[in-house]
């Protein structure tokens, strides 16, 4: 259910509650909760009148005898609706909450990988977390304090009528006022409740740069630099929360400047000839206390709705990503497992290209991709080699359609890969990327996380195939050691072979090498290298790499600057052309 980025709140609210279809019973059961609560009190309130006209007068003496049985037991009930109220709106709430945060959560993974590159941790973070906390937190207190409140007001307002609907009237007129009011001081609450969501959006995030960043941080001396940046974001922080609590401070006084008009009035009508003679004592008194008594739920209408608007603000900051398109899969093709041939035919790719808006656009896109052609037969291992920038890694990204080709056809077995489904086509690949990603889990799992129906015994032969066994017979508890954030207890070429032996146990037919032995001293890069060859033997390689002597017996070597081929062919031709690929060459070795 998309709702545009201009929705009222009603809409948005709206669309929260349709979280809660699941949960209804426990809802409604909480709205007889908070009505019964409410409607012991007023009842409770309406007994006021003959306490003073026939119990206190002593008209009427059964009156007072069950005076005391009856406060007890309307005490007894009212602690019952107000139980089931908070139990049954809290155990809604927090369902309705955790399957919203899990409707997030499965939404940003499923975005595409343009989305993750505009959008910064932190924040999505902050969304996840403080978001779907804000919404729990403020709409369920909203929820209570508006539904039993408003019936509580509607309650004395009533009784107010049935005794005197001279004076009651008097309380109307003030109606007007306070909606204007209430009205104005929404619009506020919710502005600033939206900036106190990036706010907070933002402080996360600087945290969370610090952190991961903090032995450079310490390395350049940046700690004061730091400090002042995160003191300017908190102070920001700040001074949005103070404008939300002034903004809240000021409303609840002028509206009840404004009720105590009304009641000062009542004082002076009840004075009239025409009054006077026509209430009783517990009539006025009722009246009054029952007027005294509304300022506070008026209180608390007014000061909820900060806080049911601070729900809003957060409801709008997480339905702004779920209305986001997810990553599209269009492709209707099954792929059990290709046989293995690769082709890039024509390929163009440029970032934040859509051809659908350039229809008549002479402006020609900045190409990161132009012209890219080349063939890789089944088994065969191709080598992309550049300078930073020349567009090795990108090329690969489009393998696995992070990035659609924006022009040209890349193709596996002869069909385009938008054709394929989506997981269909990834689980062709095992993927090893210069920047290794390991979670906070033991060795075994980490290895398997690709496969993870594989056996101790498959785990094993892929850890011994990528040496990782080397170091994990030394670790207490061998492959169920946790490894920690990020693979955080070991060194940069130990993370790198567990990520290896993850790609040998995957067992795909395509294999993409994005400088997977840049992290490993020459000893190990030896070992890898030779379980690498007994890998590749059987699959379709994609080699990026940096240094020449990683790809030297690769079947085909392209070179790549700035976007395009400039190159290819097999070591020893490249090296006879004297090209591009022999200046590399020579540089490399001879420096």
């Amino acid at each position: 259910m998309a709702i545009p980025l201009t929705a009222t709140t009603w809409q948005n609210f709206k669309r929260l509650l349709s979280y809660a279809k699941a949960y209804k019973l426990g809802f409604v059961a909480a709205i007889i909760g908070m009505l019964g609560y409410a409607a012991i009190d007023v009842y409770f309130l309406s007994k006021l009148q003959p306490l003073i006209d026939e119990g206190l007068a002593g008209a009427n003496s059964e009156f007072m005898k069950w005076a005391p049985v009856f406060v007890v037991v309307a005490f007894i009930f009212r602690g019952l609706f107000h139980f089931v109220a908070n139990y049954c709106l809290a155990w809604v709430g927090n369902h309705v909450v955790t399957d919203l945060k899990q409707h997030l959560f499965e939404h940003i993974m499923a975005m595409p990988v343009a989305f993750h590159d505009k959008e910064s941790t932190g924040g999505l973070i902050s969304k996840l977390t403080f978001d779907t906390e804000q919404v729990l937190n403020s709409v369920s207190k909203s929820i209570l304090v508006i539904v039993q409140q408003s019936a509580f007001v509607l309650g004395l307002i009533g009784l107010m009528f049935y005794i005197s609907w001279q004076l009651s009237v008097i309380f109307l007129l003030i109606t007007p006022l306070i909606a204007i009011i209430v009205t104005i001081v929404s619009k506020r609450f919710r502005r600033v409740s939206k900036n106190i969501q990036g706010a907070m959006g933002e402080v996360t995030t600087a945290a969370e740069q610090t952190f991961n960043g903090h032995k450079v941080v310490l390395t350049f001396s940046g700690q004061e630099k730091e400090f002042n940046r995160f003191a300017q974001i908190n102070k920001n922080n700040r001074q949005q929360r103070m404008k939300l609590v002034a903004t809240k401070a000021g409303s609840v006084p002028i509206i009840q400047i404004i009720a105590s008009f009304a009641l000062a009035f009542v004082f002076y009508a009840v004075n009239s000839e025409s009054l006077r003679d026509s209430i009783s004592a517990g009539s006025f008194v009722s009246v009054i206390t029952y007027m005294t008594m509304l300022l506070r739920p008026l209180k608390m209408l007014t000061n909820v709705n900060s806080e049911f608007q601070k729900g809003m603000a957060a409801c709008v900051s997480i339905f702004s990503v779920l209305d986001q398109a997810a990553e599209k899969d269009t492709g209707t093709k099954e792929l059990i497992k290709a046989k293995g041939k690769l082709t890039f035919k024509d390929v163009n790719f440029a970032y934040n290209y859509d051809p659908s808006t350039r229809a008549n656009d002479d402006i020609e896109p900045k190409w990161s991709l132009e012209n890219i052609s080349f063939e890789a037969q089944p088994g065969e291992t191709i080598a992309l080699i550049g300078r930073s920038g020349s567009g090795k890694s990108t090329a690969s990204a489009l393998l696995l359609r992070f990035y659609d080709a924006s022009q040209g056809e890349v193709q596996i077995d002869d069909v385009n890969i938008e054709h394929y489904k989506l997981k269909d086509l990834r689980n062709q690949f095992a993927y090893v990327s210069q920047q290794v990603v390991l979670f906070n889990d033991t060795l075994a799992n980490n290895i398997a996380y690709g496969k993870p129906e594989a056996s101790i015994d498959d785990i094993i032969a892929a850890a011994k195939s990528a040496h990782v066994m080397e170091f994990a017979e030394q670790m207490p508890q061998g492959l169920a050691t946790n490894i920690g954030e990020n693979g955080s207890l070991l060194s940069g070429g130990q993370r790198q072979r567990v990520a290896i032996a993850r790609a040998l146990l995957c067992d795909a037919p395509f294999l993409i090498l994005d400088e997977a032995t840049s992290a490993l001293d020459t000893e190990s890069e030896r070992h890898i290298q030779d379980a690498l060859q007994t890998l590749k033997q059987n699959r379709t390689s994609i080699v990026i790499a940096h240094r020449l002597s990683t790809i030297e017996n690769a079947d085909k070597i392209i070179v790549m600057e700035q976007g395009e081929i400039v190159e290819q062919g097999k070591h020893q031709a490249l090296l006879k052309k004297d090209g591009a690929y022999a200046q590399l060459h020579s540089f490399q070795f001879e420096s």
